[in-house]
């Protein structure tokens, strides 16, 4: 209702008031848009589009140096995979056999492997077992605000790959 009294009012104003009627006509532009068809897409790289734009190439991850606190990340997610695939194949193994697992571990042992290749197998399955676990007790240990500086995470993180070592060796060699 009062928007239906506001609109009478402006209009008898305009009506009323032709100086005001002409100043807003003149105020007032025309536009006309002109529909164009937009352009097929091209079938071009992300790169070739880039060097078509003259956009500098990303630097990405080749200037960064190494540092142990990616390393160390990076290597707890391929120990968290390979952990992973250990668990599906001795499963699927332990599925596919009549026998079981046992079969698996009899059908190792029949290949008359030398005691070096024996451990070099045994501390390829128990290192990713000792890292995943020795940097889950250090990721515990930051989540309750202890040795967050920046010393403290290197220093945690070399403690961390020397007790997966040693644990991983002792798993090895222990019969």
């Amino acid at each position: 209702m009062a928007l239906n009294l506001s609109r009478t009012f402006c209009n008898r104003a305009l009506l009323f008031n032709p100086a005001v009627y002409k100043a807003q006509l003149s105020a007032a532009r025309c536009v006309s848009l002109k529909v164009v068809k937009a352009p097929a897409p091209l079938n071009e790289t992300h790169d070739d589009r880039n060097a078509r734009f003259n956009r500098p190439q990303s630097p990405h991850l080749t200037i960064y140096a190494p540092q142990l606190t990616a390393m160390l990340s990076i290597t707890h997610r391929g120990t968290g995979f390979a952990l992973a695939g250990y668990v599906a194949m001795l499963g699927l193994a332990g599925l596919g056999c009549p026998e079981g697992a046992n079969a698996v571990v009899a059908g190792l042992e029949s290949l008359q492997l030398g005691a070096v290749t024996l451990a070099g197998f045994k501390f390829c399955i128990a290192f990713p077992f000792a890292y995943h676990m020795m940097n889950g007790v250090r990721h515990l240990f930051w989540d309750t605000g202890k040795f967050l500086s920046i010393k403290e995470v290197y220093m945690t993180g070399y403690a961390m790959v020397l007790a997966a070592t040693v644990i991983s060796l002792a798993l090895t060699f222990m019969n």
